[in-house]
Protein backbone atom coordinates (compact mmCIF):
# COMPACT_ATOMS: atom_id res chain seq x y z
CA UNK A 1 0.00 0.00 0.00
CA UNK A 2 1.72 3.44 -0.78
CA UNK A 3 2.79 5.71 1.54
CA UNK A 4 0.29 9.32 1.68
CA UNK A 5 3.29 11.08 3.40
CA UNK A 6 6.16 10.84 1.39
CA UNK A 7 8.13 13.42 0.47
CA UNK A 8 8.28 13.12 -3.64
CA UNK A 9 3.89 12.72 -2.88
CA UNK A 10 3.74 16.69 -2.21
CA UNK A 11 6.05 17.32 -4.76
CA UNK A 12 4.70 15.40 -7.19
CA UNK A 13 2.73 18.28 -9.85
CA UNK A 14 5.04 21.26 -8.54
CA UNK A 15 7.82 22.77 -10.33
CA UNK A 16 10.01 21.57 -8.18
CA UNK A 17 10.05 17.93 -7.83
CA UNK A 18 12.77 17.61 -5.87
CA UNK A 19 15.01 18.71 -8.27
CA UNK A 20 15.75 22.51 -7.38
CA UNK A 21 15.63 25.40 -9.63
CA UNK A 22 13.65 24.18 -12.73
CA UNK A 23 16.21 25.21 -14.95
CA UNK A 24 18.56 22.76 -13.27
CA UNK A 25 16.70 19.76 -14.99
CA UNK A 26 15.50 21.36 -17.88
CA UNK A 27 16.99 18.67 -20.49
CA UNK A 28 20.47 17.12 -22.02
CA UNK A 29 21.75 20.74 -21.76
CA UNK A 30 22.64 20.11 -18.09
CA UNK A 31 24.73 17.09 -18.79
CA UNK A 32 26.39 17.80 -21.35
CA UNK A 33 24.17 16.47 -24.66
CA UNK A 34 22.37 13.44 -25.37
CA UNK A 35 24.64 9.97 -25.58
CA UNK A 36 28.08 10.34 -26.44
CA UNK A 37 27.51 14.13 -27.74
CA UNK A 38 30.83 15.63 -26.94
CA UNK A 39 33.00 13.13 -26.73
CA UNK A 40 35.44 14.53 -28.36
CA UNK A 41 35.45 17.92 -26.37
CA UNK A 42 34.35 17.94 -23.17
CA UNK A 43 33.19 14.61 -22.23
CA UNK A 44 37.12 13.94 -22.95
CA UNK A 45 37.56 13.47 -19.19
CA UNK A 46 35.27 10.85 -19.33
CA UNK A 47 36.33 8.40 -21.79
CA UNK A 48 39.90 9.13 -20.55
CA UNK A 49 38.71 7.45 -16.87
CA UNK A 50 36.70 4.46 -18.38
CA UNK A 51 40.48 3.65 -20.75
CA UNK A 52 38.62 4.67 -23.86
CA UNK A 53 41.10 5.60 -27.06
CA UNK A 54 40.26 8.59 -29.24
CA UNK A 55 41.32 8.48 -33.00
CA UNK A 56 42.86 6.10 -35.04
CA UNK A 57 45.65 4.07 -34.63
CA UNK A 58 47.52 1.52 -36.68
CA UNK A 59 45.92 0.24 -40.02
CA UNK A 60 43.59 -2.53 -41.44
CA UNK A 61 44.64 -4.11 -44.15
CA UNK A 62 41.78 -5.38 -46.92
CA UNK A 63 40.19 -8.81 -46.51
CA UNK A 64 41.50 -10.07 -50.42
CA UNK A 65 45.00 -9.43 -49.04
CA UNK A 66 45.14 -11.26 -46.02
CA UNK A 67 45.95 -14.69 -46.64
CA UNK A 68 44.82 -17.10 -43.81
CA UNK A 69 47.90 -19.45 -43.15
CA UNK A 70 46.52 -23.59 -41.59
CA UNK A 71 49.34 -24.62 -39.52
CA UNK A 72 50.26 -27.86 -37.95
CA UNK A 73 52.10 -27.96 -35.43
CA UNK A 74 54.77 -31.12 -34.84
CA UNK A 75 53.14 -31.59 -31.56
CA UNK A 76 49.56 -32.90 -32.86
CA UNK A 77 51.45 -34.92 -35.44
CA UNK A 78 52.88 -36.33 -32.55
CA UNK A 79 49.75 -37.06 -30.32
CA UNK A 80 47.62 -37.80 -33.50
CA UNK A 81 50.08 -39.91 -35.15
CA UNK A 82 48.32 -43.66 -34.27
CA UNK A 83 44.98 -42.47 -35.60
CA UNK A 84 45.87 -40.95 -38.40
CA UNK A 85 47.43 -44.40 -39.61
CA UNK A 86 44.45 -46.12 -38.72
CA UNK A 87 42.94 -43.65 -41.21
CA UNK A 88 45.40 -43.65 -43.62
CA UNK A 89 46.19 -40.19 -43.46
CA UNK A 90 49.46 -41.17 -42.67
CA UNK A 91 51.07 -43.90 -45.11
CA UNK A 92 53.04 -46.11 -44.97
CA UNK A 93 56.07 -46.75 -47.91
CA UNK A 94 57.91 -49.08 -47.55
CA UNK A 95 59.78 -48.92 -43.67
CA UNK A 96 59.06 -44.99 -44.35
CA UNK A 97 55.64 -43.19 -42.73
CA UNK A 98 54.44 -40.26 -44.96
CA UNK A 99 52.18 -37.10 -44.12
CA UNK A 100 50.67 -34.89 -46.14
CA UNK A 101 49.48 -32.05 -44.33
CA UNK A 102 48.14 -30.04 -47.59
CA UNK A 103 45.43 -33.52 -47.53
CA UNK A 104 44.66 -32.48 -44.18
CA UNK A 105 43.77 -28.63 -45.14
CA UNK A 106 47.08 -27.47 -43.55
CA UNK A 107 49.75 -24.95 -45.13
CA UNK A 108 52.57 -24.74 -42.62
CA UNK A 109 53.81 -27.41 -40.65
CA UNK A 110 55.43 -25.04 -37.22
CA UNK A 111 57.99 -26.72 -34.77
CA UNK A 112 55.61 -26.59 -31.49
CA UNK A 113 56.67 -29.59 -29.54
CA UNK A 114 58.85 -32.87 -29.98
CA UNK A 115 58.98 -35.38 -32.98
CA UNK A 116 59.99 -38.85 -32.24
CA UNK A 117 58.73 -40.85 -34.73
CA UNK A 118 60.76 -40.73 -38.19
CA UNK A 119 58.03 -39.06 -40.96
CA UNK A 120 58.56 -37.98 -44.04
CA UNK A 121 55.92 -34.64 -44.02
CA UNK A 122 55.08 -32.92 -47.35
CA UNK A 123 54.02 -28.97 -46.91
CA UNK A 124 54.15 -26.27 -49.00
CA UNK A 125 56.11 -24.28 -46.29
CA UNK A 126 58.34 -25.21 -43.23
CA UNK A 127 59.45 -23.14 -39.88
CA UNK A 128 63.03 -23.20 -39.59
CA UNK A 129 62.45 -25.10 -36.25
CA UNK A 130 60.22 -27.73 -37.78
CA UNK A 131 62.31 -28.37 -40.16
CA UNK A 132 64.98 -29.24 -38.21
CA UNK A 133 62.99 -31.08 -35.54
CA UNK A 134 62.17 -33.60 -38.37
CA UNK A 135 65.19 -33.82 -39.54
CA UNK A 136 66.74 -34.60 -35.72
CA UNK A 137 64.14 -37.62 -35.66
CA UNK A 138 65.27 -38.77 -38.51
CA UNK A 139 62.13 -37.73 -41.18
CA UNK A 140 62.66 -35.11 -43.99
CA UNK A 141 61.14 -32.14 -44.61
CA UNK A 142 59.17 -31.94 -48.29
CA UNK A 143 58.27 -29.28 -50.06
CA UNK A 144 58.82 -25.72 -52.10
CA UNK A 145 59.35 -23.76 -49.30
CA UNK A 146 61.66 -26.39 -46.95
CA UNK A 147 63.94 -24.43 -45.12
CA UNK A 148 63.84 -21.29 -47.28
CA UNK A 149 63.11 -18.02 -45.23
CA UNK A 150 59.81 -16.30 -45.22
CA UNK A 151 60.96 -13.73 -48.20
CA UNK A 152 62.49 -16.95 -50.65
CA UNK A 153 65.87 -17.09 -52.12
CA UNK A 154 67.78 -14.46 -54.01
CA UNK A 155 67.63 -17.42 -56.56
CA UNK A 156 64.11 -18.01 -56.55
CA UNK A 157 63.56 -14.54 -56.64
CA UNK A 158 65.85 -14.15 -59.65
CA UNK A 159 63.51 -16.97 -61.62
CA UNK A 160 60.54 -14.88 -60.99
CA UNK A 161 61.92 -11.63 -62.28
CA UNK A 162 62.99 -10.98 -65.84
CA UNK A 163 66.53 -11.03 -66.69
CA UNK A 164 67.71 -7.02 -66.01
CA UNK A 165 70.38 -7.68 -67.78
CA UNK A 166 70.95 -5.48 -71.33
CA UNK A 167 70.25 -7.70 -74.05
CA UNK A 168 73.46 -8.05 -76.77
CA UNK A 169 73.33 -6.69 -79.96
CA UNK A 170 72.93 -8.79 -82.86
CA UNK A 171 76.13 -9.94 -84.95
CA UNK A 172 76.36 -7.38 -87.97
CA UNK A 173 74.59 -4.45 -86.37
CA UNK A 174 76.44 -1.48 -86.47
CA UNK A 175 76.79 0.65 -83.48
CA UNK A 176 78.04 4.52 -83.41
Amino acid sequence: MAQKDRKIQKKRGTRGCGYGNAKKHRGAGSRGGRGNAGSGKHKQIKGIMEGKTFGKSGFKRHPSLVKKVNTLNLAKIERMFDSWVADGRIKKEGSDFVLDVTALGYDKVLGSGSLTRKIKIESPSFSASAKEKIEKAGGKAVGEAAGEAAGGTEAGEAEKRPSEAPEEPAEGSAEA
